[in-house]
């Protein structure tokens, strides 16, 4: 496939001449490929010719032979080359949002194409970052191959951070996507829908020696006073950047402390434990916001060592998890995107919608001979809020 634009006059701003892609004698219009925009949109998401020349297994200077054939195709500099890296040039910030474009309408173009002629099957583009509890993850993409199953449509996993605004859904990198949202869905950038799954809050774990510990919740105002540890801001920036947001409305002057290890929370703990200075290890999003009546806290991880896990009073740090798409995505697939969140939030008979039901304060206190980490459940309610809570991460 391939677009043309009429030539223009030189004029003394236009790069020199290609005899390659602009012949004297032919007087027919310049080519653009699609590689030339696939190659243009590769350079700008890595920031460099060298790491986008390996995300494209392809040789350095050929890359930059075919971003400088681009320049002479549109007539303008599309990147400005710096020691550090490239930057886009205003011209190349108009052309990258449309090479998007571009890319996606023919890759949808030639799969439909394909499915047209029994060649294969539909296929949706998901991202699971790496920051959503292990529960929420496994329920959400159990239920979503399931739908697609059911659909016979195939799914393509990326496994990528999602920023405040889903960049890589926005830019059409991806279709959909499992995310959080920090602020209402309004606020989302046009184009895009979501559907919400639910509220979550983090988990916070303070050494057992502090009193916060033993009344099993804990102040915004006292909890800034420790060093907090939480991040790093690359794994999740929409929640890092939200919540230290909010913690900074407190104490302008803070920052959180990044973990000296990503995967392990029990390492975590140990370092926040024997750390030279008072310390607490703030989670992702882990457990849903407000647990119904009935719920004291959760079960309590082994191996925490000398940490104790608390609550913060008034529930100030949250987030919805969300199903996040682009508007104009399929009907089918949109289809499956309803079903898959029919399937991890299913209506419980037995309780008010969420919406009407009062949230419990977070200031409960555990009864008498009951450790912070017990879960208790009212009577007739049949069941706990466990099964539904994701560990921290």
């Amino acid at each position: 496939m391939k677009v043309t634009r009429m030539t223009q006059p030189a004029t003394r701003s236009t790069p020199p001449h290609d005899p390659e892609t602009d012949s004297p004698s032919s007087g027919a219009p310049q080519s653009l490929e699609l590689r030339h925009l696939r190659y243009f949109v590769a350079v700008a998401d890595a920031g460099t010719f060298t790491r986008a020349a390996e995300r494209l297994f392809i040789a350095q200077p050929t890359l930059s032979q075919q971003i400088r054939r681009l320049e002479q195709i549109v007539g303008t500099a599309l990147l400005h080359r710096r020691r550090d890296g490239v930057q886009l040039t205003a011209a190349g910030t108009v052309l990258l949002e449309a090479a998007r474009d571009v890319l996606s309408t023919a890759g949808h173009a030639v799969a439909q194409a394909r499915q047209a002629a029994g060649m294969g099957r539909p296929r949706l583009r998901f991202v699971i970052p790496a920051d959503l509890p292990d529960s929420l993850a496994v329920q959400a993409t159990s239920r979503l191959r399931s739908a697609a199953e059911a659909a016979d449509v195939a799914i393509a996993w990326l496994e990528t951070a999602l920023d405040v605004e889903f960049s890589p859904i926005r830019q059409r990198r991806a279709d959909a996507g499992l995310g959080w949202l920090t602020a209402s869905a309004r606020a989302l950038p046009a184009g895009l829908e979501a559907m919400s799954l639910g509220e979550f809050e983090p988990d916070v774990w303070l050494p057992s020696w502090h009193q916060a510990a033993r009344r099993g919740v804990i102040g915004l105002d006292e909890l800034i006073g420790l060093e907090i540890i939480h991040g790093p801001r690359r794994t999740g920036p929409a929640i890092y950047d939200h919540w230290l947001q909010v913690l900074q409305g407190v104490d302008p002057r803070f920052e959180f402390t990044d973990p000296p290890f990503r995967h392990s929370l029990p390492m975590v703990l140990a370092f926040a434990a024997t750390a030279s200075r008072p310390a607490a290890v703030l989670t992702g999003p882990a457990v849903i916001a407000g647990p119904p009546p009935g719920v004291i806290r959760l079960p309590r991880p082994a191996g925490t060592g000398d940490m104790t896990r608390v609550c913060i009073a008034g529930h100030p740090l949250t987030a919805d998890a969300a199903l996040v798409w682009n508007g104009d995505l399929p009907r089918p697939l949109q289809q499956i995107l309803f079903d898959t969140a029919d399937g991890v939030t299913p209506p419980d008979a037995s309780s008010p919608p969420a919406a009407a039901r009062p949230r419990q304060d977070c200031a409960a206190q555990p009864t008498d001979g009951e450790a912070p980490g017990h879960v208790r459940t009212t009577a007739g309610s049949g069941r706990s809020l466990a099964g539904l809570c994701p560990a921290a991460s």
